[in-house]
This record gives structure tokens, sequence and C-alpha cells, in this order.
């Protein structure tokens, strides 16, 4: 599946390291390719568990009680696409964020196996993961229920999202810096696929930036990868 920006907005390598060395969050409005990017993954994800609901009669089964939490009543209106970039819109969540989170998505999703991505947890597994993954990586975020508005969801049923996934996951947040490279690689060779293009980047990971003593910080609080 052609990635959707990435194939009709062709990227070149140039116009990419343009935006991998002058990225801001605060004067920069245009949209990571990482959101299209894991946006394209999450969609084949979903398309692949529907074509085994629909030949596996064992896979129609909603999801275990434990996991549960992130099914919805009503299926949002709302592409996965157009989800995620009202996120980045909101909370200016930077690009490596959104890589920290796909590892999560995929601890998560091994760690319970009977769990399958569709379009009823969708949403409310993309926003938790967003929102822990902020946390992780950068110094400052927005409060609970700040994303919690931003998700369409309410304050309580936000923060149960983040305690319940947080044991779902048996705490295990840390992301080294070659387990982050190597989801990267994975990304940059979905675009390789989707629109034809190398994707150049550049991997300041959180690990190493809350390495660095506070005064050699100063404003560079946030790490920036850019896909």
């Amino acid at each position: 599946m052609a990635l959707s920006s990435a194939s009709s907005i062709p990227i070149s390598p140039k116009k990419l390291r343009q935006d991998v060395y002058s990225y801001t969050y605060q004067q920069d409005s245009n949209t990571p390719l990482v959101i299209s990017v894991l946006a394209s993954l999450i969609e084949r994800t979903m398309a692949r568990n529907k074509r085994i609901a629909r030949n596996c009669k064992w896979a129609l089964s909603r999801n275990t009680c434990r996991t549960a939490i992130f099914d919805c009543n009503e299926t949002p209106d709302l592409t996965i696409q157009s989800y995620l970039e009202r996120i980045f819109r909101y909370t200016r969540a930077g690009p490596s964020v959104y890589v920290v989170a796909y590892v999560y998505i995929d601890r998560f999703c091994e760690a319970h196996p009977e769990f399958r991505i569709n379009a009823c947890n969708v949403h409310r597994l993309l926003i938790t993961t967003i929102m822990v993954a902020s946390k992780y990586v950068e110094d400052m975020n927005y409060r609970n229920s700040y994303f919690a508005r931003v998700g369409g969801l309410t304050t309580h049923e936000m923060n149960q999202l983040e305690l319940d996934f947080l044991f779902l996951i048996g705490f295990k947040l840390h992301v080294n810096v070659s387990v982050f490279e190597s989801y990267c690689c994975h990304l940059e060779r979905e675009v390789s696929v989707g629109g034809g293009y190398q994707v150049e980047r550049t991997l300041r990971c959180a690990e190493e930036i809350k390495s660095r003593p506070n005064q050699e910080r100063g404003y560079d609080q946030i790490a920036h990868v850019l896909l």
C-alpha cells in the first residue's frame, strides 16, 4: 500500500534534508513525514486483521477483558491520518514521539497476541501511546486533561487508559538508541516502498539528550527525528 502523502506529494532527498535541519516546532507548520508513515502501517495492520477476522472464526471474538478498555462503542469518524495530524497540530509532539509510540504499540501487541488493532480501538490506542511516549521523550508536556480533549476523551478515560496501558505493557517504556534506530529503519523502508525515496534522517534520541548536563541542554529540550 503506497503512502498517501508520500506518493501524492513527492519528497526529494534535498527537501527532506532541508526539513530535517530547519524544522522548528514553533514556526514550522508542516506535518512530519513520520505521521504519514505510521498511519500507513497502522492502516495496513488493520486491513490484515480484518482479513483474518473474515477467514478465522476464532478471530471474530472481541478483545479480552484486559485489553477491551481500548474499545469504544462508536467508531470515530476520523481516518488514522487525520487523527494523527490532529494530535500533532494541537500537541506539537516531536517526530521522535511517534517513533517511540510505534515501539510501544509493537510491544503491547507482542505482549497481548489476542489483541487486534481495529477501527474500534485504534484511536484510543494511538492517543494513549503518543501521550506516554511524549512523557518519556520530551521534558515539557501537556496535562492528561489536554491530551484527553485532543483525543476526544474525558480526563477520567484518559487517566484510566494510561494506567491500564502501563500495567498491560509491564511498564517497559525504556527505548534505547539501537531499538529506536531499528524502528526508524523500518519506517524508512516503508517510505522507500510507498514513495520510492530513500529517507535521510538525523537521530537525536531522548536518551542522548537527557544524558547531557543540564547547562548544555538549554532550549534543546526535545528530541528531533524527522523521517
